[in-house]
């Protein structure tokens, strides 16, 4: 992507990441269009969408950039939100943004820009696109808190061929500085809203919207009834609020959830810290590897940004060689090695042992 003559499409959703992203671009002379890609949301729930258009309104005026609005609502709420209920209807934790990344940004839109003329799209992503042994292999940015490409494992050759992430070698710090000194005018504008369906609602009242849930029992490892929950496709491992518990020593530590049950509408709980309970085997299904199929040794994330745990991946299976807090099924499970990320796939299930 050296030649500066080519015209990138830049994701510009009103945050200062995206709005230097694309001053960037411009000051190295490409043909920079600005895009406010607008997505579903509930009639139930107050979206910013109109106050984040205008927003990626006023950077692009300021960069002196053509500004277009992308309406993908229908994409957006068949491969995100559908998705994601169809999931917690199913018991599972889903991951919204690894969907929204691929099927939308990277997916609807990349297809958007190319029909439109465009030679690749740019995003405020904190992630590093190069090219490695005949292939575009997925870095992880200097930043490691701002660290996204936990959710941009799914992205392929063809899509990584095709984007610019311009952020990959700056802080947030770095950025904000960076805006602030270019009189952008997103410099001092908060975090825009990734996810707008949530808004300021709690992901559990979106879901009670659109899936029945009732309270129910919950139990302790011996099966006893010992308090009452709000429904159990609400729940993930590892949750330590939204339940009550009854029933209970006054030297004993907090619960939280092992295991559920949707057909009975029950949780499991015990007491302590959910890292004494540790995952030691992960089976994985859709995997998705960036470059080539790997073997051996790797770090495994289970959650975006955590910690990074040494595991050996075998086929469709990973072994944890340090102890892990045990993920939901439905959750993504990516592996890294010497800063590249290599790829991932969703948790089938995960065999844990206690400490």
């Amino acid at each position: 992507m050296s030649d500066t003559q080519k015209t990138i499409f830049v994701g510009l959703s009103g945050g200062v990441d995206s709005s230097v992203a694309a001053h960037i671009l411009k000051n190295q002379g490409y043909a920079v269009v600005g895009v406010f890609i607008k997505i579903w949301q509930p009639e139930f729930i107050h979206c910013t969408w109109e106050e984040d258009r205008a927003a990626a309104l006023r950077s692009a005026a300021h960069l002196e950039i053509p500004f277009q609005t992308l309406d993908l609502s229908d994409v957006y709420k068949k491969e995100v939100i559908d998705y994601l209920i169809a999931e917690y209807t199913a018991g599972r934790t889903p991951n919204p943004d690894v969907m929204c990344n691929r099927s939308v940004k990277f997916g609807a839109f990349l297809d958007y820009a190319l029909a439109e003329g465009a030679d690749a799209i740019a995003t405020g992503h904190y992630g590093a696109v190069e090219e490695k042994e005949g292939a575009y292999a997925l870095l992880q940015p200097k930043d490691k808190t701002k660290d996204q490409t936990y959710f941009l494992w799914t992205l392929t050759q063809q899509q990584l061929s095709r984007s610019l992430f311009p952020l990959y070698a700056m802080t947030k710090d770095e950025v904000r500085a960076y805006a602030v000194e270019h009189r952008l005018p997103s410099a001092t504008r908060s975090e825009s809203q990734g996810l707008c369906f949530i808004g300021d609602v709690e992901i559990r009242d979106f879901i009670r919207q659109y899936i029945p849930t009732n309270s129910g029992a919950v139990l302790n490892e011996a099966g006893a009834v010992i308090g009452e929950h709000e429904g159990a496709i609400l729940y993930t491992y590892g949750q330590r609020h939204g339940f009550t518990v009854t029933s209970q020593k006054t030297d004993e530590r907090a619960h939280f959830v092992i295991a559920k049950d949707i057909e009975k509408n029950t949780i499991t709980v015990r007491s302590g810290s959910p890292e004494e309970t540790a995952a030691e085997s992960i089976t994985l299904e859709n995997t998705h590897w960036i470059r080539e199929v790997p073997h051996g040794e790797a770090d495994a994330r289970t959650r975006h940004r955590g910690a990074l745990r040494r595991a050996v991946i075998e086929d469709s299976s990973v072994s944890l060689a340090e102890s892990a807090e045990k993920p939901s099924p439905g959750q993504s499970l990516v592996l890294y090695k010497d800063g590249e990320c290599l790829g991932g796939g969703i948790i089938a299930t995960s065999d844990t042992t206690r400490h």
